[in-house]
């Protein structure tokens, strides 16, 4: 035997002679190994508990944006039926609810049907706001009303009642009717009876 060889089997024999190191990498191996498997076990044991995909947090109310807006819709359609119990339609092309608090939605390119004694009417308007509650539209900018029997109605800054088809201006008004143009400090309209009333510098040109 070489003296290469002799001091190989010299050096496994001091690693496997008792007590040796070999010894004591088995004395641990015999404690760690357990160990591992028993942690892995409990972790593949809990895990589905904690693998759901729910995330839990905490806001802070001070330091989270609040919304400007409660409510913002698109193409919004408002129904309802006035005091003889006829639908009336109010269509808009957006529709905001500022606060839940209050029942005032804004609303944006508007049209409101309404039901007349002798046939459907159509009131236009580029803006306003209207309340769930007392089914009443301020309207801004111009008006235009139309019924079915011909009848046509221009002004402007003005609340319809969808309720009882009435209307008054919040200021001063000009606009038209089938018998002339008008002009005054204040309006109040009745569309089912088709009947203008001017207060305050009322003004009238008469169409022969």
């Amino acid at each position: 035997m070489s003296e290469i060889a002799r001091r190989q089997k010299t050096a496994r024999q001091i690693w496997a002679a008792p007590g040796g190191s070999h010894d004591r990498v088995i004395q641990v191996l015999r404690v760690a190994l357990p160990v591992a498997i028993g942690v892995l076990a409990a972790f593949l044991a809990m895990a589905p508990l904690y693998m759901r995909g729910d995330v839990s947090f905490i806001l802070d109310k001070n330091k989270v944006d609040v919304a400007k807006q409660r409510m913002k819709l698109q193409s919004a359609t408002y129904r309802g039926e006035d005091n003889r119990g006829r639908p009336f339609v109010l269509a808009a092309g957006s529709a905001v609810q500022r606060s839940s608090a209050e029942p005032i939605v804004e609303l944006n390119d508007l049209a409101a049907g309404i039901r007349l004694s002798d046939g459907p009417a159509q009131i236009v308007s580029p803006g306003g706001r209207y309340d769930m509650e007392s089914q009443q539209a301020a309207l801004n900018g111009p008006i235009t009303v139309r019924t079915a029997g011909g009848y046509t109605l221009d002004t402007h800054d003005a609340t319809v009642d969808l309720k009882t088809h009435r209307m008054t201006s919040d200021g001063g008004v000009t606009g038209a009717t089938p018998q002339g143009t008008f002009r005054a400090d204040r309006l109040s309209a009745d569309l089912e009876k088709r009947t203008v009333s001017l207060d305050g510098n009322a003004h009238l040109r008469i169409v022969p």
